[in-house]
């Protein structure tokens, strides 16, 4: 891993510097959103990893260029963006089935498939070490992914068929991923809006409270005309009745999670499928990011692909997520590029916390492998539909990796020790700053 040795000082410098290219305006316009965000980050040092894409890209700057396993062609697939342990989950797809797989796509974008990888990678050596698993126990796990997602990506790209790669669903899936999908199973939509809404005068309203901010005029109207505009994104099997898209109520929202920090949001009540109280629907509407990886991807005809950095977020979606939430859509608010989706009652997390038996990590480390060579798989223009990777990913990929089998995995497992090690460091580090008051204006 080739971030020059530096002091910690000048280490602290370095992280000071990223922190404000990414998040200087943001930080500024709401900074308690970033106090709270920096709170969660210093509570250990894969939260400050998962909310520190920015450094990692910063720190994989000299690879833009090429790399092991990178060319015209694998250097220019889309990637997932912030690929850590935690960003895996349930999700009902466009067909109204549960599915296990990879989640949050805020930081998609085209770029080296190996960059997706290595994020992964270090993410397992950041947990092994909180869990106290040795070193070559960590290995272990990385070589397990790497040779997971090698199978998966060689058997797409010799034209296995659809039941020889299946989906991990509630017919596929065992062990954590699938208590995961029964879980989401067991939760209702009811519930949901149980939690969110109450009945007033015999229709459904956002409660007051929790989290909530009631919207002036001026506000709610620029919020009706961008959900306008939102309605002309969605795929046309989608609009199944139109009074689905019927507004019942509109809030804004705070506390978003740590990668959405400052970034406004506002929560739509929709009538939903029926007329039926209980199948009303909840889509939120948030300002989407600048990617931390387009920073580092100075490639024209990616950064041109896009309206926005809304429009950006759902076409990589639906480029690497098969069958996305149908409420999936874009639009503009204030003349910034917004992320529209539903706020799903079906969304479940891998649980990491009960996680502690080698060998049953190893299993969802594996699993977690495939699902990663599915996404990539799936996100070029025969799978996806977009013409941005005109080829076949998972070929491109499967012929890189043939070129030198061996060392593919140490490859990411020397990644995955040498990294861990820097975020384990570098999380000390912005500790430090953040208590004596050198990050927040």
């Amino acid at each position: 891993m080739a971030v020059p040795e530096t002091t910690d000082e000048q280490r602290a410098e370095q992280i000071l510097d990223v922190f404000d290219i990414a998040f200087g305006e943001l930080l500024t316009a709401d900074p308690a959103a970033f106090q709270v965000k920096f709170r969660k980050m210093a509570a250990s040092a894969f939260a400050f990893y998962r909310g520190t894409a920015c450094l990692f890209y910063a720190d994989l700057e000299h690879e833009r260029h090429g790399g092991p396993y990178l060319d015209e062609r694998t250097g220019r697939v889309w990637i997932h963006g912030d690929l850590h342990a935690e960003n895996f989950g349930t999700y009902m797809d466009s067909n109204g089935r549960l599915v296990f797989n990879v989640n949050d796509f805020d930081e998609a974008y085209v770029g080296p498939f190996t960059w997706d990888l290595k994020r992964f990678a270090a993410s397992i050596a950041l947990i092994g070490y909180t869990k106290a698993l040795g070193d070559e126990q960590i290995s272990e796990l990385v070589r397990t992914y790497a040779a997971a997602y090698r199978e998966r990506v060689h058997a797409l790209a010799t034209g296995a068929k659809n039941e020889e790669v299946p989906s991990f669903t509630l017919d596929t899936a065992d062990g954590p991923l699938l208590d995961a999908l029964r879980d989401a199973r067991r939760r209702t939509r009811f519930s949901l809006l149980d939690s969110m809404t109450e009945i007033r005068e015999f229709e459904r309203r956002f409660s007051p409270g929790a989290g909530t901010i009631e919207l002036d005029a001026a506000t709610r109207y620029k919020v009706l005309a961008a959900f306008d505009g939102y309605l002309e994104t969605l795929p046309d099997e989608s609009l199944v009745r139109p009074d689905s898209y019927r507004v019942k109520d509109v809030v804004g929202r705070r506390g978003v999670g740590i990668g959405s920090a400052g970034l406004p949001s506002y929560n739509i009540l929709l009538e939903g499928h029926s007329d039926a109280l209980e199948n009303d629907v909840v889509i939120y509407l948030k300002q989407a990011q600048t990617p931390a990886v387009s920073r580092h991807v100075t490639d024209r005809a990616v950064r041109e692909y896009f309206r926005h950095e809304g429009h950006r977020t759902v076409i990589s979606q639906r480029a690497l997520q098969a069958h996305a939430d149908p409420w999936l859509g874009w639009t503009e608010l204030d003349g910034a590029g917004q992320l529209v989706a539903e706020v799903s009652p079906y969304a479940v997390d891998l649980d990491w916390s009960d996680l502690d038996d080698p060998e049953e990590i190893a299993a969802v480390v594996a699993d977690l492998g495939r699902a990663t060579a599915t996404m990539h798989g799936a996100a070029d223009e025969q799978q996806s539909g977009q013409t941005l990777v005109p080829f076949s990913t998972e070929r491109a990929i499967d012929a890189a990796i043939a070129a030198d089998e061996e060392g593919f995995a140490q490859l990411l497992v020397d990644f995955a020790h040498a990294y861990g090690a820097r975020a384990r460091a570098d999380h000390q580090i912005f500790v430090d700053l953040f208590r004596n008051g050198r990050i927040m204006p």
